[in-house]
């Protein structure tokens, strides 16, 4: 299953305590030179304990791999400082965040670009999310972008800091490759909404359309201790059960078994020895929300089986039904619309082929 997980390898760029003529002392090397010099400084860097911040949870494998599990609040400056601090303590060989190639473009979009696409929700967003996940997931989608950019517009500051923090400091260690560690968010969405039934989707969007409450750096900072959150979680799973079970513990899952894919033992190129296949534990640095930490691990010691969790439900009876309503009064309103407006008019609008070509792809994609 490693060749589901997406990954980048990330260019070793010497750090600021390096010497400041390293690109001039590597043009003097050969190849294998160069790189046993990077591998001794990625290695004497490492030796001793690391200091690590509050927030990482340290796990094994039978191997001797290690993961430090960052536990992050999305929308916290104090996340992103302990996301470096950790890289830098311990150079990973892999660094995994919780992040999909689905939302793979906020590790290389700047905090300006990424609060304007947060704060503004229109159609075409409406649109793509339909086309690509189908009416009900993608407008539930919609409505927790709505939530992220209330959050957004109340502090000022774009999600995922503490991702595009990782991308960059994997890019500084050494030999480190950078994994998409997440579910496919469209999966996620699908197997959300067939989870509930049609009154718990009309709570849930009603809860998600009208929420207005203030929300401070401070109560965005508490997210990072264990008890508020879960009793955060006890709350959300007594009204939607199901719901937590999609997002977030089969999510659990999935990000575990990612995490115990990168963490494998290393095979040691030759250029560092004469024996031939030489293997060494590797280091893994984890990213993830603070909501994740207790249900990746509770799961890490089991044997971990995804393929159930990448299945998308056939729609209930109840979703069905609403497609057809939802159609109905689509077309409902066209109809209505051609009387008021006039009938000759629409008829000759309508019979252009290239509106009748559209509204045809447009009908299909949507339905």
């Amino acid at each position: 299953m490693e060749e589901d997980q997406q990954e980048a390898v990330a260019s070793p760029t010497p750090s600021d305590d390096e010497p400041q003529n390293m690109s001039d002392i590597q043009q003097n090397l050969s190849d294998e030179d160069a790189f046993k010099l990077l591998w001794e400084m990625k290695m004497r860097k490492r030796q001793g304990k690391p200091n690590l911040p509050d927030t990482v949870t340290e796990l094994g494998t039978e191997d001797g791999c290690k993961v430090y599990l960052v536990g992050t609040a999305h929308f916290s400056e104090s996340s992103r400082k302990d996301v470096v601090k950790t890289i830098q303590e311990v150079q990973p060989d892999v660094v995994v965040v919780e992040l999909c190639q689905y939302r793979v473009s906020m590790l290389k979009m700047d905090e300006k670009t990424l609060l304007k696409e947060a704060r503004e929700i229109n159609l075409d967003k409406l649109h793509q999310a339909i086309k690509q996940n189908g009416v009900m997931s993608g407008l539930m989608q919609m409505l927790l972008l709505k939530v992220s950019a209330h959050i957004t517009e109340q502090l000022g500051m774009a999600p995922g800091g503490e991702f595009r923090e990782a991308f960059k400091e994997a890019g500084k260690v050494p030999f480190c490759k950078f994994h998409l560690g997440d579910r496919p968010i469209p999966i996620t969405f699908k197997r959300a909404i067939a989870a509930l039934s049609l009154w718990q989707k009309i709570k849930l969007a009603w809860g998600l359309c009208f929420l207005s409450d203030p929300i401070s750096k401070d109560d965005v900072e508490k997210c990072k201790q264990k008890d508020l959150l879960e009793q955060m979680m006890s709350e959300m799973i007594g009204e939607f059960p199901d719901l937590h079970r999609t997002i977030v513990a089969e999510r659990d899952v999935y990000l575990a078994y990612m995490l115990k894919q990168a963490a494998k033992p290393l095979e040691l190129p030759l250029a560092l020895g004469p024996e031939p296949s030489q293997q060494m534990p590797s280091v893994v640095v984890g990213v993830v929300g603070m909501g994740h930490v207790p249900g990746i691990e509770k799961n890490w010691n089991n044997l971990l089986n995804i393929q159930e969790l990448m299945s998308v439900p056939p729609p209930s009876l109840a979703t069905k039904v609403f497609k057809f309503a939802l159609k109905t009064t689509l077309m409902g309103l066209m109809g209505y619309g051609c009387y008021r407006v006039g009938k000759g008019t629409i008829q000759l609008i309508l019979s252009r082929p290239l509106i009748q070509s559209y509204l045809h792809k447009f009908t299909n994609q949507i339905f």
